[in-house]
């Protein structure tokens, strides 16, 4: 698993015989959140998030499914998941977590036709982190606030 991400709500997904991208939904549990400090959106993806568990459920025109014309819009069902994490599993739903380079399958594309390109974790900064930040390395990164005397405007307190 080195250095992968586990891919969380929110990732970004397409399938090899689509044209739009969709956005994978947690829909097995409500429990486990990862890189989320309010515990509010990432939840945890795994290898039991099947069906159809995407915010479109539609990857767009499905070459595959030629009509006159164009295509059959594609009607996503995740059949399962290959590439997950066997050596760290959730419980609830009893699923091992998907990685960045997990792949499933649906019944029209095949094995591994569905792919992840954005894990949908992004990086949140604490209060902590700014608090434990170098100063002197935040000021050259932007030069423009003095992180020492950070206020809020509306109460006067420092933000730290």
């Amino acid at each position: 698993m080195s250095l992968k991400e586990k891919v969380v709500q929110g990732a970004t997904c397409v399938c090899n015989f689509g044209t739009t991208p969709d956005t994978l939904k947690v829909l097995t549990h409500s429990k486990h959140y990862l890189n989320d400090n309010s515990g509010q959106r990432k939840l945890a993806a795994t290898h039991k998030d099947i069906g159809a568990t995407f915010e479109k459920n539609t990857f767009g025109p499905c070459k595959l499914q030629p009509l006159p014309g164009g295509y059959k819009p594609c009607q996503i069902m995740v059949t399962g998941w290959s590439g997950y994490y066997e050596k760290e599993k959730y419980t609830p739903p009893d699923g091992y977590i998907l990685l960045e380079d997990s792949k499933a399958s649906c019944p029209i594309g095949g094995k591994d036709c569905i792919r992840i390109v954005k894990s949908g974790q992004i990086g949140e900064p604490t209060k902590k982190n700014l608090q434990n930040a170098d100063s002197d390395l935040q000021s050259h990164v932007n030069p423009v606030v003095d992180m020492k005397h950070y206020t809020r405007k509306n109460d006067n307190k420092s933000v730290f």
